[in-house]
């Protein structure tokens, strides 16, 4: 019985370990995407106040931006954005935003052929903060 009571606060913490990371699986119109590439963070005065992955599926390229539990509570207005760098530069039409919404996801690109990375943005308090995804080609 003393077995069980121990583990079960164990399994209650890593549950807790576990908040304020992305959860989202699948861009909003593929449901088979996957990560692809390191998970690049957007930072605020050296806090992690987002997260930012590259996904692949449905034939294309997807970025995915994640605002952090820690930050989204905070009060006042924030927004977040994803989108697709291809060859170096961004790509503008696969430019999504969203006002005070967690995850974003940009608009799927065609370029699996090409060498991309996933961008995003978080902003609100009058600064622009963002991070990136490492290259993929």
């Amino acid at each position: 019985m003393r077995k069980v009571m121990l583990v079960l606060p164990a399994v209650a913490l890593a549950a807790l370990a576990s908040t304020g990371t992305a959860q989202a699986e699948s861009a909003p119109s593929c449901s088979g995407t996957v990560q692809i590439g390191s998970t690049g963070y957007v930072k605020k005065n050296g806090e992690i106040i987002a997260s930012v992955k590259q996904f692949k599926g449905c034939g294309k390229n997807w970025a995915y931006t994640y605002v952090w539990d820690s930050y989204a509570a905070k009060p006042g207005t924030f927004h977040s954005s994803a989108a697709m760098v291809v060859n170096g530069d961004r790509d503008y039409s696969s430019n999504v935003n969203g006002s005070n919404k967690q995850d974003v996801w940009s608009k799927g690109t065609n370029t699996l052929s090409e060498c991309t990375r996933a961008y995003g943005e978080v902003w609100g308090d009058g600064n622009v903060y963002w991070g990136q995804t490492d290259e993929r080609c």
